[in-house]
């Protein structure tokens, strides 16, 4: 706790001056009871409001996180004594107390550590003698009433001694807030039993227990907070890498080593001096930041959101330097941060193996058992043992006999698929300046790291391990620029060193032919590529030159170009390897956003690849970097784009797609049809055939072919012009919207809008034009149920509203500005708006392509604007990237010729900015 003196808190609170006005209040209003509460109520809380606003002001000048939750936990222990003097003196008053009539107030749990964030609970235990008399409870009573009529959130008990050690006994979680239990205030000899008979009777004899139990709670914590310390709206408290680890950490040196507090543990032989500074640095930081949530945000919340993010950056101190802006500074010294928290808990580990108070059959997977007995040579090897199943040092000289082995340790553990020994981890992190150019230029520790990156076992688990040591980042000083660094979008759910692990990880999953059901073509063409070296060092690459000024695809294509020789890659490999880098986002570009049945695109695409190598490789790139973003990023529609783009590229690259061969795509997919239209007559195939031009037939394909006859014959049958039809692909993950509608300009804009007034996401469209004026139009958008009949209920709501917004029945800007209100999700990033219009990637239509802050309502505002514009939308490409929004447009004027005037061009350009523009909330 911090002494009085501490940036001299008498101005946050002075008990004495403040007891003496409560007995000022109390001469005021003596005989008057209920005044007399009411005034001491008012009283406090401006006390406690004004305590709380100049520690806050004291915080955003220090920005010291530590003394701050120690600041405001002594104002509570002030706000408590001066309660209980004013309880004590006039509400409940006694003045020959009996032995029953003692009260010690203990506070316990994260207040028993003396800190408090600004929305914390306060938990307090009542400790009273085992015969006690009702004043315990009154007073406890009408202290507690005080304290939520402060505005306070109390948790609380009232036990005796042997209540608490009964209690203990069988709730790990009592037991843990006892272990923290700090007199307030009341009978210091009642506490100091509660204290004795706890060590005596509970921790001595039950600390493997103990140990147990709260690396199991951690484990269950981590799961749920969501298993990485590298999210990048990370869980401050809870998640892995937060205070509740360095807790968890605290509360089993302190059970096991009995001391009072952190600083002993030194002493105690658990932490060097260099790493307790590193406990106390990480506890200090991430108090800061969980203060300054509290404070921005009004409330107790604990998620370190992207719309928090930027506001506690600057609080902070974070300012823009090195390429990186001030709130990815700020996440980078999180994440860092994080990672102290994970050696610091592989130090704990390792501490309490030599002990031996882990159950081994219960944590195996952390650390077993130390005995030196079960130590057994590893065969080819003097410097590293087999110690109890895992890999360890032979002697704490072995790096420097040798750093190769700083390398082969990793190689080791990957080849004998062993655990590592945290007694071996340790001495990694303690040796990482063994790591110098001259290992870097080492050809045995290249071929070995080599060896550990195209590893056929868990590559990604052993570079996770060697990223942990800090060795990764020394020996690829590249990747150590990337670490712990994020990018501050709602994309990237990762850092991107974690980003990049996990694509390996992706990529090895691929080799050993996991997922199949997910990524079938992936699957199937990884055995057959010639490249794969290559591929994996281009996979962990690929983001490499994330950070930098320059476009990150050009700059690490520069670093793979520079990195191949090193590594031992052949010049071929090398030239892959950076082709891929360079490259490794247009698939995906292509895939999303363009349309992938206009011949321009597959030739531009093809003409890019070159090769069928070229054209697998990037394949099976993209899908591993894609499914490495984050949860819930893959899904099959986005395989189903990448499949089409595949097939259409290989049939090209095979030199196929001339104008005779789609001459007679067109007559075989009519053929097709023909022959399966077995219930119509003849003249009505043929009358249906002539109702479609020529470039329907090339992109649809026949069940889908199938079911618009059937749904454009039922329409016309009932005489009818507009109809629709739902459909649901669970395997792509999308529903398909099919509406028939009297073909207009605004079409694609007035189903646009009803699709943003019922909350569904558009992933693409597709739209045809029939010979008599009709639009078919197919809208997919993406599932919300995993069950089929409630997204068809769902689906039917939307159709039903697309009806009704196509008949005028109701008016799309109003529902769609009721939909969007009050969506703010994306406000904290910044989009800059760009738009262009190009000529040159189609034959047939104008493309524009328009991207910017997504929001509620975007697609409605910008096709409405291109209807106004006088322009015929043939097809859409929707993508989303996180908050940004990228939507393609191929379109033609009203003639169906493209918009060549420069005028026009400037014209679209200007407009579609302006959809940007808009005052916040219109056009939702």
């Amino acid at each position: 706790m911090l002494d009085k003196p501490d940036r001299e808190l008498h101005l946050v609170i002075d008990r004495m001056a403040l007891e003496a006005e409560i007995d000022a209040l109390a001469l005021e209003h003596e005989g008057e009871r209920d005044a007399l509460r009411l005034a001491v109520v008012a009283l406090l809380k401006t006390t406690l409001r004004e305590g709380r606003e100049r520690i806050k002001a004291w915080f955003h000048e220090d920005r010291l996180g530590t003394v701050c939750a120690q600041r405001l936990s002594w104002l509570e222990d002030e706000l408590i004594r001066a309660t209980y003097a004013y309880v004590t003196r006039y509400v409940y008053t006694t003045h020959n107390p009996t032995s029953g009539e003692r009260m010690a107030i203990i506070a316990v749990g994260g207040y028993g550590r003396g800190t408090l964030a600004p929305g914390s609970d306060i938990d307090l235990l009542f400790l009273l003698p085992a015969k006690q008399t009702a004043w315990g409870e009154s007073v406890t009573e009408a202290i507690l009433y005080v304290l939520w009529d402060l505005g306070q959130k109390v948790g609380h008990a009232t036990r005796s001694i042997d209540d608490c050690l009964r209690l203990a006994r069988t709730d790990m979680t009592i037991r843990t807030t006892l272990l923290e239990a700090r007199p307030i205030l009341g009978d210091m000899s009642l506490a100091g039993d509660l204290a004795a008979r706890f060590d005596k009777e509970i921790v001595q004899s039950t600390a493997a227990e103990f140990v147990a139990a709260k690396l199991a709670e951690r484990d269950e914590r981590i799961v749920k907070t969501g298993n990485s310390r590298y999210r990048v709206e990370p869980n401050v408290k809870e998640g892995k890498g937060g205070l509740r680890d360095l807790n968890t950490l605290y509360w089993i040196a302190k059970y096991v080593y009995r001391v009072r507090d952190a600083a002993a543990l030194v002493d105690a032989g658990l932490f060097t001096r260099r790493e307790y500074r590193q406990f106390v640095l990480a506890e200090d930081f991430l108090w800061a930041t969980r203060c300054a949530i509290h404070f921005l945000a009004g409330r107790p919340d604990d998620r370190l959101t992207f719309d928090l993010q930027q506001d506690i950056a600057t609080l902070l101190g974070y300012a823009d330097r090195g390429g990186l802006r001030g709130v990815e500074r700020f996440m980078k010294h999180y994440f860092l941060v994080a990672k102290d928290v994970g050696d610091l808990t592989a130090i704990v580990c390792a501490a309490l193996e030599e002990r031996q108070q882990k159950p081994r059959a219960r944590l195996d997977r952390f650390i077993a058992p130390f005995r030196r007995a079960q130590r057994q040579a590893l065969t080819g090897t003097k410097d590293f043992v087999i110690d109890t199943g895992r890999l360890n040092v032979a002697d704490d000289k072995a790096f420097a006999r040798d750093p190769v082995n700083l390398i082969r340790l990793f190689h080791l553990a990957d080849l004998h698929s062993l655990a590592l020994h945290p007694v071996a981890m340790r001495l990694v992190t303690q040796s990482l300046k063994l790591i110098t150019a001259a290992l870097r230029d080492n050809t045995e520790a290249n071929r070995l790291f080599l060896e550990i990156l195209t590893s056929r076992n868990a590559p990604e688990t052993v570079l996770r391990r060697m990223n942990e040591a800090g060795v990764l980042g020394r020996f690829i000083p590249d990747f150590g620029k990337v670490v712990a660094m994020m990018q501050f979008n709602m994309y990237h759910r990762y850092t991107v060193d974690e980003h990049l692990l996990r694509s390996v990880g992706e990529l090895a999953d691929i080799d050993r032919n996991v997922g199949s059901n997910e990524h079938p073509l992936v699957n199937e063409i990884m055995p057959t590529i010639q490249n794969r070296t290559a591929l994996y060092v281009a996979t962990f690459l690929h983001d490499i030159a994330k950070g930098r000024p320059e476009d990150h695809s050009i700059a690490g294509a520069r670093i793979a170009r520079r990195l191949g020789p090193r590594l031992g890659l052949t010049p071929a490999e090398t030239d892959t390897v950076s082709w891929l880098v360079e490259q490794h986002l247009v698939m995906s570009m292509t895939a999303q956003s363009r349309d992938l049945s206009d011949r321009k695109t597959i030739e531009t695409f093809a003409g890019t690849v070159q090769t069928l190598e070229r054209l697998k490789l990037l394949l099976i790139l993209t899908v591993a970097d894609i499914r490495a973003v984050g949860p819930g990023v893959w899904n099959g529609w986005k395989g189903q784009l990448l499949r089409s783009l595949f097939w259409e590229t290989e049939l090209v690259l095979a030199g196929g797609h001339s104008n005779a061969d789609r001459r007679a795509s067109v007559r075989h997919s009519q053929e097709e049809l023909r022959a399966a239209l077995t219930d119509w007559s003849p003249e009505e195939i043929e009358a249906y055939v002539g109702r479609h031009y020529p470039p329907y037939w090339l992109k649809v394909d026949l069940p889908t072919r199938l079911r618009h006859a059937r749904f454009i014959r039922s329409v016309t049958a009932r005489g009818e012009s507009l109809g629709t039809e739902v459909d649901t692909d669970a395997f792509r993950g999308v529903t398909e919207l099919t509406v028939l509608a009297p073909d207009h300009p605004r079409l694609l804009s007035v189903i646009a809008g009803a699709c943003a007034a019922a909350g569904a996401n558009i992933v693409d469209a597709q739209i045809n034009t029939t010979t008599d004026g009709l639009a078919l139009d197919t809208i997919f958008v993406s599932r919300e149920f995993p069950e089929d009949a409630d997204e068809l209920r769902r689906a039917g709501r939307i159709a039903q509203g697309m009806e009704q917004a196509l008949s005028g029945a109701i008016r799309l800007p109003e529902a769609v500005a009721k939909r969007g209100a009050g969506k703010t999700r994306h406000r904290a990033f910044q989009v800059a708006p760009d738009v262009v219009v190009d000529n040159e990637w189609s034959h047939r239509h104008t493309v524009v392509e328009v991207s910017g802050l997504d929001r509620p309502g975007l697609l409605y505002d910008l096709t409405t604007a291109i209807s106004q514009l006088n322009l015929n939308i043939a097809s859409a490409h929707i993508a989303t990237f996180g908050e940004k929004a990228v939507d393609v447009f191929y379109v033609t004027d009203l003639t169906g010729a493209k918009i060549t005037s420069p005028v026009r061009q400037h014209s679209i350009r200007d407009n579609l900015l302006a959809v940007f523009g808009k005052k916040e909330g219109k056009g939702k």
